[in-house]
C-alpha cells in the first residue's frame, strides 16, 4: 500500500513540476515576445494564468499534506489528549461538510461555464475552473480518511505509534 500511496504522489509532484515548467516557459516566451519582438502573444498571459490556477488546486488536492499547511494550534496543544482528540475530528468534520455542501452548487456553476471559453485560447471555461472540482471531492476523501484515522487512532500526533502514513 506505501508503495502505491509513494507511485501516486511522484505522480501527482510530477504533474505538479510539468505545469510549473510549462508556465515558465510561456513566461519566458511571452518576455521574449514583448521585449524582442515587440509584439507580445496575447495567448501567453491566459496560459500562465490558466496553470497558476491549475497549480495551487492540483498541489493542495494532492501533494500538499496537512501539516504543511500554516495552523494557528496554539490551544490545541495546550489541552490534554482527548480534547486533541475531539479538535481534530471538528476540524476535519467541518472541512468534509462544508465542502460536501459546496460541491452542487459549485458544480452547477462550472457546468454553466461550457457557454464561455476563453479569450485568446478558446478553452472552455468549465474546462479551465474544473480543477476546482477535482480539489473539492480529493479534499473532502482525505479528510473523510483522515476523521476515520482520528476515531481509530486518536489525534494526529499519536499516529507515529499506529505507524500510519501522513493524510
Amino acid at each position: 500500500m506505501n508503495r502505491f500511496k509513494d507511485w501516486l504522489l511522484k505522480g501527482a509532484e510530477s504533474i505538479a513540476a510539468a505545469m510549473l515548467a510549462a508556465m515558465f516557459l510561456t513566461f519566458l516566451l511571452q518576455i521574449f515576445s514583448r521585449y524582442v519582438l515587440a509584439e507580445p502573444f496575447g495567448w501567453t498571459l491566459e496560459l500562465c494564468l490558466t496553470l497558476w490556477l491549475w497549480m495551487i488546486f492540483w498541489g493542495n488536492a494532492f501533494v500538499v499534506r496537512h501539516d504543511e499547511h500554516v495552523t494557528f494550534d496554539v490551544l490545541y496543544h495546550a489541552v490534554g489528549k482527548r480534547t486533541r482528540q475531539i479538535f481534530a475530528l471538528c476540524g476535519a468534520a467541518a472541512i468534509v461538510v462544508g465542502l460536501a455542501y459546496s460541491l452542487a452548487p459549485t458544480w452547477d456553476y462550472i457546468d454553466f461555464l461550457k457557454i464561455k471559453k476563453s479569450a485568446t485560447l478558446r478553452i472552455p471555461m468549465r474546462t479551465i475552473f474544473s480543477i476546482y472540482a477535482v480539489f473539492l471531492v480529493a479534499t473532502i476523501a482525505v479528510y473523510a480518511y483522515r476523521f476515520v484515522l482520528i476515531l481509530r487512532k486518536g489525534a494526529p500526533e499519536d499516529w507515529h505509534k499506529h505507524e500510519v502514513g501522513d493524510t
